[in-house]
């Protein structure tokens, strides 16, 4: 059956006495399950009451491409204070094509009053197994009221996508609504040990959670070989180095299984043998971005500073963030906190070597800012920072007031201040247990590290779980750093592990 002539497909809905709404959508035709019974279904939390306005067991609808859905009903806050819930599409299976299904929900505080979406158009959740995903992650009922809902499901028909797999693709859920517990993920991640202050030793054990400022607020870092950092995001899953200041969580790219710390695999990273620049010869290329253009060579540290162009990283990030993110239709969970790339040049006095002219641009022999806080040739402890020196280096999308506004789209790499913090020990340091350790695979960080006279060197993470540097045109493995934004975060359900990864 070709999908542009047959593009009929049947919708059931069924309510059960336990809230339960069960749809099944298919290109074949529906065959009703014979006469229903009305009956009041309703579900009570403890502090709202939810009934779907039909009190209908089933509701038949065919749909053309186009077509919507709509499903009715109100939750009344039977509490005593102001009621926020979340709801969930429970028990779901959606094998459609990502897109040919989407929702919106919206709401009134009057069952004749104007409609206001507070969940805009949204794709409905794939679940190749049955899956609890969230449908809107924080309804608030006023105390006493009650607020009167409809939520429309609508197939799509999509431009340039093939959905001949939607012929026998298979839409069933159950509908959940929960009271939102006031403990957040950001919650829970900050049970926090303390501040830590000593970094030069490796952290060899699960050290867990512990605080530093960063540009937004207090921000609270996993440290050692720590088993609860694993979020399920997008289909792929990531472990989260930090919680932001701002409440969000920036976590890191790792594969499209759960690895255990350690794991010897390729596929935890986006792309192996991969350069961080094609071109070394001028100081210029340790930036994320950089200027002027081309291969001309920089004048100026100013010059060379200029966000201008994209080194070749940038470029695989990006399009990876593009296809896998953002037209993937996960880009509004994403916020737009900033990543640092420190090229500030401290000089000799700091870094304690003796070339370092400070200048950072040509053929000046130049170290940076986290060369200097990671106790290479000086004898200073090593001392992190989450917070960026130059604003100029504080790569955003569209913030300007803490960031540059320089990017694309918002995904970046772990600084190696953020790999120290995570317990890799001073530069040079082998550490295998700890959660960033992977064997095998030298990987990119965010931060540069020197201009030696000859080469661009940028800090990367070696398969013996130590800092180091190599020359920008060398290869090495990608793995991108997102951050979710506090609202998707304060989301997610599940414990951290591999096997209860935090998720949605």
């Amino acid at each position: 059956m070709n999908l542009r002539t047959k593009r009929m497909l049947c919708l059931l809905i069924a309510i059960s006495s336990v809230l339960t709404i069960v749809g099944s959508v298919s290109y074949a035709y529906f065959t009703a399950m014979g006469e229903v019974t009305p009956m009041d279904a309703t579900l009570n939390t403890a502090t709202v009451s939810v009934k779907f306005s039909d009190n209908d067991l089933g509701l038949n609808a065919e749909l053309n491409f186009g077509e919507s859905v709509t499903k009715k009903f109100t939750i009344e806050n039977t509490g005593t204070a102001d009621a926020r819930v979340k709801m969930f599409f429970d028990e779901m299976i959606n094998t459609y094509t990502e897109g040919s299904l989407t929702y919106t929900l919206s709401y009134s505080e009057t069952v004749d009053g104007t409609f206001t979406e507070v969940v805009n158009k949204t794709n409905v959740p794939q679940a190749e197994e049955i899956s609890k995903k969230v449908l809107a992650s924080s309804l608030i009922i006023p105390v006493g009221k009650t607020y009167y809902y409809e939520l429309e499901i609508t197939l799509n028909y999509l431009i340039d996508v093939n959905q001949d797999a939607d012929l026998n693709a298979t839409f069933n859920t159950k509908f959940r609504v929960e009271d939102i517990n006031s403990e957040t993920v950001k919650d829970i991640i900050a049970s926090s040990q303390g501040v830590k202050n000593e970094f030069d030793e490796p952290a060899t054990t699960d050290e867990g959670v512990f605080e530093m400022e960063d540009d937004y607020g207090t921000s609270y870092y996993y440290r050692g070989a720590v088993t609860n950092n694993y979020v399920k995001f997008a289909g792929f899953y990531w472990r989260i180095i930090r919680v932001n200041g701002d409440g969000s969580l920036r976590i890191m790219y790792n594969g499209t299984q759960a690895y255990a710390n350690g794991a010897n695999n390729a596929e935890r990273f986006i792309k192996v043998g991969q350069a961080f620049s094609s071109i070394t010869s001028d100081a210029k290329y340790v930036g994320w971005m950089y200027g002027p253009t081309g291969t001309v060579a920089s004048t100026s540290k100013e010059q060379a500073q200029t966000n201008i162009e994209d080194s070749t990283i940038k470029k695989v990030v990006d399009a990876w963030y593009k296809t896998n993110i953002e037209d993937a239709g996960y880009g509004s969970a994403v916020s737009d906190t900033l990543f640092c790339s420190d090229r500030t040049t401290p000089g000799r006095e700091a870094s304690g070597y003796t070339g370092d002219t400070g200048l950072g641009y040509g053929k000046n022999v130049t170290t940076y800012g986290a060369t200097t806080r990671t106790r290479i040739w000086n004898n200073v402890a090593s001392t992190p920072t989450f917070k960026c020196p130059e604003k100029n280096d504080a790569f955003t999308v569209n913030d300007t007031n803490k960031g540059n506004g320089a990017l694309t789209y918002p995904v970046g790499l772990i600084t190696a201040d953020e790999i120290v913090a995570a317990g890799s020990g001073k530069f040079g340091t082998i550490n295998n247990s700890y959660y960033l350790y992977n064997p095998n695979i030298v990987y990119w960080s965010f931060s540069p590290y020197s201009f030696g006279g000859q080469n661009s060197h940028a800090f990367v993470l070696y398969p013996n779980g130590a800092l180091y540097n190599t020359s920008v045109n060398t290869s090495g493995g990608v793995t991108p750093v997102i951050n979710l934004n506090s609202e998707y975060a304060n989301s997610l359900i599940g414990d951290g592990t591999m096997e209860n990864p935090y998720r949605t």
